[in-house]
C-alpha cells in the first residue's frame, strides 16, 4: 500500500514560490465563485465583474491606489512589529487616533499656511498613533499582558473616541445632523498629483517603503530586531535590549498607522467622519502576512486587496452581492496563501511499500 512521504526541499526558486502563490490565489477565487453560485449569482460572470470593476479602466485603477495607500502604511507598521514577533493587531485603532490628531490641528489652526499646517498635521497624527501603540507595549513589558488582546480592545476604544468627537464637540453645526466635522481649510488638504485623484500620500508611501527596506537591510538596529524576533532567548543572551525593541516597534508601527489616518482624512475625506473607519487596519494584517513582511510584496498585496474592495463595490451595485463578500474573500486569500507556504518548504510524494 502506497503512503505519502513528506521531504524538505533543499532550496526554493523564486519562480516556484510565485507559482505556489498564484495557485493559492486561484484556489481562493475558486471558493469565491462557489460562494457566488450558492447565492444564485453567476460565478464566472461575478468574478469578471469583480476584475473589471477593480482594474477595468483608469478610474478604477486610481480607486485601487487611493484605497491602497492607507492599507500600505498600516501594513508596513504592523510588519515592523511582526518582525520582532510582537503581534500588533491595533493598526485600526492607531489609524483612528492618527486621524483624530490630524483633525485636531486642522480645526484649531485652520488659517495657517499649507507648508506649516500639513507637516504639523502629519506630526500630530504620528504622535497620536505612536502613543496609542506605546500603551500596549508598556503593558506587555511591565505587566506581561498579551499584546494581541490589548491592541484589539484598544481598537474599539479609539473608534468610540472618534465617534464621541464627531457626534459631540467636533460636530459641524451645518451638517444637518450628520456626524462629521467641518470641512478642512484648503491649507489642511493634501495636494493632488497632477490631474489625477492621487494625493501626495503616494510619495509618503514610497518614502516609508524604502525606509523600511533600508532599516532592515543596512542598519544594526534592524539586524538586532530581526535576530531578536527569530530567537528571543539568544538575543537576551547577546545583551540585545529586547524590551526597548518592543517599545520601538510598537511606537513605529503606531506612527505609520497614524500617518495613514492623516492621509485618509486630509486627502480623501477632507474632514473627519465615522466612515473613515473602513477596516484598513485589519486588512493590513492580512497584507503583511500574505507579503511575508517584504515591502515590495506589501505594496503589491495592498494594491490587490484594495482592488478587491473596489471590485466588491461594483458587485454590490451590479449583482446585489453583500458587502461581507469582500471580507470572506480576504479571509480565503489569507488562509490559502498561508497554507501554501508549506509547499514552499516541503514536497509530498508517494512511498512504495517495502
Amino acid at each position: 500500500m502506497y503512503r505519502f512521504k513528506i521531504t524538505k526541499r533543499q532550496e526554493t526558486s523564486i519562480w516556484h514560490s510565485c507559482l505556489i502563490f498564484f495557485g493559492a490565489l486561484a484556489i481562493s477565487l475558486s471558493f469565491g465563485s462557489i460562494i457566488l453560485a450558492l447565492q444564485g449569482k453567476p460565478p464566472i460572470g461575478g468574478l469578471t465583474y469583480l476584475f473589471k470593476g477593480a482594474f477595468g479602466d483608469l478610474w478604477a485603477l486610481e480607486d485601487c491606489l487611493i484605497k491602497g495607500l492607507p492599507i500600505f502604511l498600516c501594513s508596513i507598521g504592523v510588519a515592523i512589529a511582526f518582525r520582532l514577533q510582537v503581534w500588533n493587531i491595533g493598526a485600526e485603532g492607531q489609524f483612528a487616533m492618527g486621524s483624530i490628531g490630524a483633525t485636531w490641528l486642522a480645526l484649531v489652526f485652520p488659517d495657517q499656511p499649507q507648508y506649516l499646517l500639513l507637516p504639523g498635521m502629519m506630526g500630530a497624527s504620528m504622535l497620536a498613533g505612536a502613543l496609542w501603540g506605546l500603551i500596549p507595549a508598556l503593558l506587555k513589558i511591565r505587566m506581561r499582558t498579551n499584546e494581541i488582546i490589548v491592541t484589539l480592545m484598544m481598537n474599539y476604544l479609539a473608534i468610540y473616541i472618534l465617534d464621541y468627537l464627531v457626534y459631540g464637540p467636533w460636530k459641524d453645526p451645518t451638517s444637518f445632523g450628520f456626524p462629521m466635522t467641518a470641512q478642512f481649510s484648503p491649507g489642511a488638504i493634501l495636494p493632488m498629483i497632477g490631474n489625477t485623484r492621487l494625493s501626495l500620500g503616494l510619495w509618503l508611501c514610497i518614502f516609508f517603503g524604502i525606509a523600511y527596506w533600508v532599516f532592515f537591510r543596512f542598519t544594526r538596529l534592524g539586524f538586532e530586531l530581526k535576530a531578536s524576533g527569530e530567537n528571543m532567548k539568544a538575543a537576551k543572551y547577546a545583551r540585545i535590549p529586547y524590551n526597548t525593541l518592543v517599545i520601538l516597534v510598537m511606537v513605529m508601527g503606531g506612527a505609520l498607522a497614524g500617518t495613514a489616518g492623516f492621509v485618509e482624512s486630509s486627502a480623501n475625506l477632507n474632514r473627519l467622519q465615522p466612515s473613515i473607519m473602513a477596516g484598513y487596519g485589519y486588512t493590513a494584517i492580512v497584507v503583511a502576512w500574505i507579503a511575508r513582511l517584504n515591502p515590495l510584496f506589501i505594496a503589491l498585496a495592498s494594491f490587490l486587496l484594495a482592488g478587491l474592495r473596489v471590485g466588491v463595490e461594483h458587485l454590490q451595485l451590479d449583482l446585489q452581492v453583500p458587502a461581507a463578500f469582500g471580507d470572506i474573500m480576504e479571509g480565503l486569500i489569507l488562509l490559502t496563501v498561508l497554507a501554501s507556504a508549506f509547499f514552499e518548504k516541503y514536497r509530498i510524494g508517494l512511498r512504495k511499500p517495502a
